[in-house]
């Protein structure tokens, strides 16, 4: 096991000691001399859905990709479902998990990128299978029935046969989350979802997002659509210099914000 950048595991409380589903501690990241993250603590409890809000550079995505270990993190720890992600505790040091060990952990944390990332030469259907069968070894038909369904949920049931270049954008992203619950993940996080889409596409994948919401999936989903953080989130999370401004209620950060740094922000984008 690596431990050429192993974090060292602070003294606050063992993520087992924490009912929540995601639970972000004292989190630190940089890249060479930039530090993009700078102590980010956050707690998503199971069944809710946290929207991650903030101007661009602002740590939002490097956060969502340390929490399913895209990135790894400098110093702090990252719990889901209790468990720590990409790490093993050793008295006070973390060290870092082997690669098939983190892969493993990955299935249950489904991600959702920008640019969807559908594999141009599969079809519908067999993007949506693929990771099911290779990863949980599930049999080809069987991941083949309930990708049809999740097609079919996500409102793409007569597309299973076309290929990624044939569908429009916003049907591509939700080939992808179809995709992603296909893994049948325990949390699902979401990386600017329809900053890619023309704006005409941009209701259709937040459609299928709020359904999966009013079903109760746990989701962190950082993103630039207020309206929408103030319809489905259970917590608005403003980050800015790499740090948790403000968070709570979407009722109290997105209407009585109480720093000036998130009324500046909320003032020029809402």
């Amino acid at each position: 096991m690596s431990t050429a950048t192993t974090p060292t595991a602070d003294h606050t409380a063992h993520p087992a000691d924490r009912p929540a589903m995601v639970d972000v501690r004292g989190v630190h990241k940089s890249f060479g001399a930039l530090e993009v993250l700078r102590g980010v603590d956050l707690q998503v409890a199971a069944g809710q859905v946290a929207v991650i809000i903030g101007p661009s550079g602002s740590g939002k995505s490097t956060l969502l990709r340390t929490i399913n270990h895209l990135e790894k993190v400098d110093s702090g720890w990252i719990s889901v479902d209790g468990a720590l992600v990409g790490y093993r505790r050793s008295g006070d040091k973390l060290y870092e998990l082997r690669e098939r060990e983190i892969l493993k952990q990955r299935t249950g944390i489904g991600f959702v990128f920008q640019n969807f990332h559908l594999f141009p030469h599969l079809t519908v259907l067999e993007n949506v299978t693929e990771a099911p069968v290779a990863a949980l070894r599930r049999p080809k038909k069987e991941a083949a029935h309930t990708a049809r369904g999740l097609l079919a949920r996500v409102g793409l049931a007569d597309k299973a046969d076309a290929y990624p270049k044939q569908l429009s954008g916003g049907q591509q992203q939700r080939v992808a989350i179809a995709r992603a619950l296909a893994l049948e993940p325990k949390l699902l996080l979401f990386d600017e979802p329809t900053s890619a889409l023309d704006p005409e596409l941009v209701g259709e994948v937040l459609d299928v997002i709020k359904d999966l919401a009013r079903q109760g999936t746990t989701m962190v989903v950082v993103t630039h659509e207020i309206g929408f953080a103030r319809e489905v989130a259970d917590t608005v999370v403003f980050m800015d210099g790499g740090q948790v401004v403000e968070q709570g209620p979407p009722e109290q950060v997105l209407d009585r914000p109480t720093h000036e740094r998130t009324r500046s922000f909320l003032a020029k984008v809402l």
